[in-house]
């Protein structure tokens, strides 16, 4: 039996990894859930998997949970930032399952490795933000990181077996998001609506948008190169449509291995928190032979400018990758909530790179007060624009 924290359990992947627990009852258990805002789901999981511990955003959703919840209910409830990192670091639990959205999963994630778990992790912030960090104290640790991105598990998935030093590349697939064949001169007209329609997957609104700009697979760069232990040139981008191909790794004898499936979360949660074994999740295999096409083709960075960024930030690392991801967060969210355009995105985090100096020796706490000082001059930006 695995006992297990999900950190973001109101979420697509908390949802998604609650099925896997549900259908494999002997083997998971559910120790610890922590949510923001959807207080009502989250009542819901407490009734059905019966966790030790709830966390929420605030007091009040404190309040209301208890309120929602069934009188007698034995769960203890705690809110905040403190809230999260103890449900990261629950003594009973073997794996965290890292699932919240953005700069929050950066601490909990941190607490969960100095406690010895180990990490599904589906939060790419934290390795934008702190990889280098986050890996070396994994390595102390002897923790383990277990990617729950599709395109990340896959590569992990074309990685077993093979040798490191034979690796030449790797190729991380983009469905290219909702507007691949809009024109350029059409993206001033892009609303918010049709940014949030994703011809492929299912997600939430953040990380939906930042699929929209291609700001969603340079988070998925920079988390490639800590994750694997790889220099940004050995990472490519490949523009796949049609999602069947997930990601793939090149090696130096010119072969190819390539992870497919159908474009669904499910098979990498299961990988994470089944590895080295797979679970008979029963989900169907890509109908090949009424396949049309599978096709490629490589990024345009000039009408998706948000990727050429998130290249220009991990090629300079250090703070960078910190400020791209405040600046892209404090965008994403002025977007969301009609306060700018689609096209302001990228010019507002390209403006906040612009100002910042690079620390080239950082600690947490310069990393951190980075990612305060980028949300701050994005938050500037943004009341300009709006003026």
């Amino acid at each position: 039996m695995k006992n297990l924290s999900i950190l973001g359990s109101t979420g697509s992947i908390g949802c998604n990894a609650l099925k896997i627990v549900e259908m494999f009852p002997q083997r998971f258990c559910i120790k610890a859930l922590a949510a923001k805002s959807n207080i009502t789901l989250l009542a819901e999981q407490i009734e059905q998997f019966v966790p030790d511990l709830a966390v929420v955003y605030d007091a009040d959703s404190a309040k209301q949970l208890k309120n929602e919840l069934a009188a007698g209910k034995k769960v203890d409830i705690l809110y905040g930032e403190d809230g999260y990192r103890i449900a990261a670091s629950h003594p009973d639990v073997d794996m965290t399952i890292i699932a919240v959205v953005g700069a929050a999963g950066l601490m909990p994630t941190l607490d969960a490795i100095e406690a010895g778990k180990t990490i599904a992790l589906a939060n790419k912030e934290t390795l934008v933000m702190a990889g280098e960090i986050v890996v070396q104290k994994a390595a102390q640790n002897e923790v383990q990181i277990l990617p729950i991105d599709s395109e990340h598990s896959a590569i992990f998935q074309c990685l077993q077996g093979q040798r490191k030093e034979d690796l030449a590349k790797i190729l991380l697939t983009a469905s290219g998001g909702p507007f691949l064949n809009r024109p350029a001169g059409e993206f001033s007209q892009i609303t918010k609506a049709q940014a949030l329609n994703h011809p492929n997957w299912e997600m939430g609104p953040k990380i939906t948008i930042d699929s929209a700009t291609l700001m969603n697979k340079g988070l998925e760069v920079l988390e490639a190169k800590c994750l694997f232990d790889v220099s940004e040139d050995m990472i490519e981008v490949v523009i796949h449509p049609q999602s069947v191909i997930h990601s793939m790794v090149a090696y130096k004898d010119g072969a190819v291995i390539a992870q497919l499936g159908i474009p669904e979360m499910k098979g990498a949660i299961a990988y994470a928190l089944s590895y080295p074994e797979r679970l008979a999740l029963n989900q169907p295999i890509p109908d090949f032979s009424g396949a049309k096409d599978l096709t490629f083709q490589k990024p345009d960075l000039e009408k998706f400018p948000c990727l050429a960024l998130a290249f220009k930030a991990c090629k300079i690392g250090k703070t960078m990758p910190a400020v791209l991801n405040a600046a892209n967060e404090v965008a994403v969210h002025a977007f969301l909530t009609d306060k700018i355009s689609f096209t302001d995105i990228a010019g507002i985090i390209d403006q906040a790179m612009e100002a910042h100096t690079v620390n080239p020796k950082p600690a947490l706490s310069d990393i951190l007060a980075a990612d305060r000082k980028a949300r701050k001059k994005a938050a500037d930006l943004i009341k300009n624009i709006r003026t």
